[in-house]
């Protein structure tokens, strides 16, 4: 396969990194990088190589069964209360807890708008809700990919050439790579890869490989695809962590990412600002089109309705999701509880989700020679168990927070 076709080849990977450089990865990355300058970029590197692991056997899966993973979780079980049980913890944790933070997702896309035009976010924020429903109404998949593709180029140049701006210590960066955990950065580590490895990806992707490939004659192209937007969404993540570190002292504390843009502007002038805050809508508003879609399809799949884009129990389930997104940033409402509720849910699908997707791969009647390697195995139970790590921190903070 050529270079010229393999580029050819980028497609719903785009999706899946626009989904997981979102709102909240910025936040995320830019609080790391500015208490702890570049001391855990190696969290960066895990936790783009534990995606790589479990989107690739996701695209695999798809691909090769021609079914989503909401199906998945409906067949592959025959006792009534085991599939009853995933269904409603897939409809809660994908369904709900995207809509919870698709409040989020606006929001980040609005700031990014409200910092370079001065126009409020509750103003922006319906308006990028809108025209996200607009794109998804029209139920055409090459659109909507050719957009995210659009996005994920204008996010990684604007975040890039911040990064390239401030000229960061390559001899530090390097050493970052090296895994160390400094007290109190527990919680940081577990967000950004809370944020990286996100459950509801994995429906998105099982999912859309199919709008784009046939089956396993493709499985070279989807393969490149998914490494290929994986590691520029880890570029990107790396980016936003480098700025934040060379622009403060190490140990600052930011309370939003507005802030850090603002920071920029005495010490770069209007263009890093401008950068950053193009990058932070685009951020904003590809999660705000992936999060409904990736919703819908798991949500979809679950309740075995039908995963068509224009369907009408599809456009429901993603309009519910954007629509709740719209509402909240126009009101200015900071649903805290059901976020709370999202997190746990989520904290709790994404182990067992992997843990499923690892079992689904070695199921030789659905995928037949494409099963799990023994390697692909025991680096799908790695991640598993760094994942149930994560869920445990989260309920942790849950609790005590």
């Amino acid at each position: 396969m050529g270079l010229l076709n393999r580029i050819r080849a980028i497609g719903p990977g785009a999706l899946v990194a626009a989904a997981f450089v979102g709102p909240g990865t910025v936040t995320t990355a830019s609080v790391l990088g500015a208490e702890y300058a570049y001391v855990l970029l190696w969290t960066i590197a895990f936790s783009i190589l534990a995606t790589i692991v479990l989107q690739e056997m996701s695209a695999r899966f798809g691909l090769i069964t021609q079914d989503g993973l909401g199906e998945a979780f409906r067949s592959e079980f025959s006792n009534p209360l085991v599939k009853s049980v995933g269904v409603v913890l897939v409809v809660s944790a994908i369904g709900i807890g995207t809509a919870a933070f698709q409040t989020g997702n606006i929001v980040g896309g609005a700031t990014g708008l409200a910092t370079i035009t001065g126009v409020s976010e509750n103003v922006w924020g319906p308006l990028i809700g809108l025209v996200a429903a607009s794109l998804l109404w029209t139920g055409n998949y090459k659109l909507i990919e050719r957009v995210f593709i659009g996005l994920v180029i204008v996010m990684g140049l604007a975040f890039v050439l911040n990064a390239v701006i401030v000229r960061p210590d390559l001899g530090a960066l390097s050493a970052g790579l090296v895994p160390t955990i400094p007290d109190g950065s527990a919680y940081l580590i577990a967000g950004l890869i809370g944020t990286t490895v996100v459950g509801y990806n994995l429906f998105l992707h099982a999912s859309t490989v199919q709008e784009r490939w046939d089956g396993a004659s493709d499985l070279a192209e989807c393969r490149t695809d998914t490494i290929a937007m994986v590691v520029i969404g880890g570029l990107i993540t790396t980016s936003i962590v480098v700025t934040a570190a060379a622009v403060f002292p190490e140990g600052t504390s930011i309370q939003n990412v507005g802030e850090m843009a603002d920071q920029l502007e005495p010490v770069f002038g209007g263009y890093a600002l401008w950068f950053f805050a193009i990058g932070l809508f685009a951020a904003g508003f590809t999660s705000a089109m992936s999060a409904p879609l990736a919703g819908a399809y798991a949500t979809a799949g679950a309740l075995g309705w039908e995963r068509d884009l224009t369907s009408t129990r599809f456009r429901l389930i993603w309009m519910t999701i954007l629509g709740t997104g719209i509402v909240f940033s126009a009101l200015d409402y900071d649903p805290v509880q059901v976020i709370v509720f999202a997190q746990v849910a989520n904290g709790l699908l994404l182990p067992i989700l992997a843990a499923f997707l690892i079992y689904a791969m070695n199921n030789e009647e659905l995928l037949g020679e494409h099963t799990n390697s023994t390697l692909q195995n025991v680096l799908g139970g790695a991640v598993t168990l760094v994942v149930i790590g994560i869920g445990l921190q989260t309920l942790y903070d849950i609790i005590v927070l």
